[in-house]
């Protein structure tokens, strides 16, 4: 199979998934059906326009025009800050203020409709040519979301052999450079080589670039181990997948350094199942037993809690939810507490520490909704002359995260703890363990 096989078999695939095919030099400014004023151009700017009007009817002219410019003109001249601002106005909208009534109204126009995937307009070009400062440059296959270019596919030939991942990769890494303002926009690369196939971020080195290995989330490689791509393009590309993981699965951190994050396939669907679960197990007669999630060390346990709480933040079903992160030791809850406070463009929110144990019970006691709120176990250890832990909130839409559930949160049911050094003296006790004082304090959570 020729490099051009392997292009034409993957737009095939772009096209079963519901993906409009265009050929690149058709559209280009000289072609046949002319959609951009130059080779320059990244974004398909009409198509955006008719977007945006199509997706916020009840926005005037001037407040749609002036939120697509501030898509065309970001204005940031780092690659990957001014990424992160894009993403954030295809996430949340993007920001305008216009007169209406006399009065002046902000408001946020949509760049994508996320509940109706036929709202939106999916484009699948090859060979579409790019003009950067010093050099023009020609990638396989980009995916276009209302003219906006979030998906770019890189392939090499299969019957190379010194045309690998790697070379792949590297591609990128000079498309980066001499072709910048294509990854303004971006939101997930993929190489492929015919054989194997990865995905990856825009800061990801190649390391960070991995499989994705199911369609459905419970089948492995269902397609064999040699369809890589195509388990990868339909897995993630399909247009309701890819919204969902648009949405609530990427993610960027900046402690001193900007990186972007991009959730693997594990990752994704232990969230869909999860908030499925929750969903039920919040409702009046539910089980309120959200389920359990196994982790191995190093798979990305804290960008799956990261991405969970964002999803069920914004879970209409679960109406402004308060979440509470429980973890048993202090550096444990420090260190999460970091990477969620690292992440507020996905989650919405700025989580919060609890000191003390009469910190906890100040911050939860009456909380009316919302909020993201970490403590360790220990902090519900009743007082010392409390039989029980109180209550602190009857609220159903509370969820508890419980980050590595050891034997010393175990225990709903009272033992008889005896000190040997004191049984002389009639001092033994019935306890009971953690997770009944957790479960005393949100007793519907």
């Amino acid at each position: 199979m020729t490099e051009d096989q392997l292009e034409q078999e993957a737009l095939g695939w772009l096209g079963e998934l519901g993906y409009q095919h265009l050929y690149g030099p058709d559209i280009a400014h000289d072609g046949d059906n002319p959609e951009r004023e130059s080779y320059r151009d990244v974004v398909l700017a009409m198509r955006l326009r008719a977007a945006v009007a199509r997706l916020n009817p009840a926005v005037p002219l001037a407040a749609r025009e002036e939120a697509v410019r501030q898509v065309l003109e970001l204005g940031v001249p780092v690659q990957l800050s001014a990424n992160r601002l894009f993403h954030r106005l295809l996430v949340s909208g993007v920001p305008v203020q216009y007169q209406k009534d006399g009065e002046t109204r902000g408001d946020f126009v949509r760049l994508i409709d996320w509940a109706d995937v036929k709202a939106n307009e999916w484009l699948a070009i090859n060979q579409f040519s790019i003009q950067g400062p010093k050099h023009t440059r020609r990638p396989d296959i980009i995916l276009f979301v209302n003219g906006l270019p979030l998906v770019l596919v890189e392939l090499k030939n299969p019957a190379d052999v010194n045309a690998d991942l790697v070379k792949a990769f590297d591609q990128i890494q000079t498309y980066k450079e001499q072709i910048p303002d294509l990854f303004q926009y971006n939101e997930i690369l993929i190489i492929s080589d015919g054989s194997e196939a990865r995905m990856g971020s825009l800061s990801a080195d190649i390391e960070r670039f991995a499989r994705w290995r199911t369609i459905d989330g419970v089948n492995l490689d269902p397609l064999g181990q040699f369809s890589e791509l195509e388990t990868l393009m339909r897995g993630v590309l399909a247009p309701e997948m890819l919204l969902d993981y648009l949405r609530y699965f990427v993610l960027f951190e900046d402690d001193g350094r900007l990186v972007k994050k991009i959730a693997g396939y594990h990752q994704f669907h232990a969230v869909r199942a999860a908030i499925n679960q929750v969903v039920d197990a919040s409702r009046p007669g539910g089980s309120h037993k959200g389920g359990v999630v196994w982790h191995t060390q190093g798979s990305g346990k804290s960008i799956t809690m990261t991405c969970f709480a964002a999803r069920v933040m914004q879970a209409s079903q679960m109406e402004n939810p308060t979440i509470v992160v429980i973890t048993d030791r202090n550096d444990l809850d420090g260190q999460l507490f970091g990477v969620f406070s690292l992440s507020q463009d996905l989650l919405r929110e700025q989580p919060v520490q609890v000191a003390t144990r009469g910190d906890l019970r100040e911050k939860l006691s009456n909380r009316p909704s919302g909020g993201i709120v970490f403590a360790t176990i220990q902090k519900f250890m009743p007082g010392e002359d409390e039989d029980s832990f109180p209550v602190l909130s009857t609220r159903s839409n509370i969820v508890v995260i419980a980050d590595e559930a050891h034997r010393t949160q175990y225990g709903f049911n009272a033992e008889l703890k005896v000190d040997t050094l004191k049984v002389a003296e009639g001092q033994a006790r019935y306890q009971v363990g953690y997770a009944q004082h957790l479960r005393d304090a949100l007793p519907n959570a």
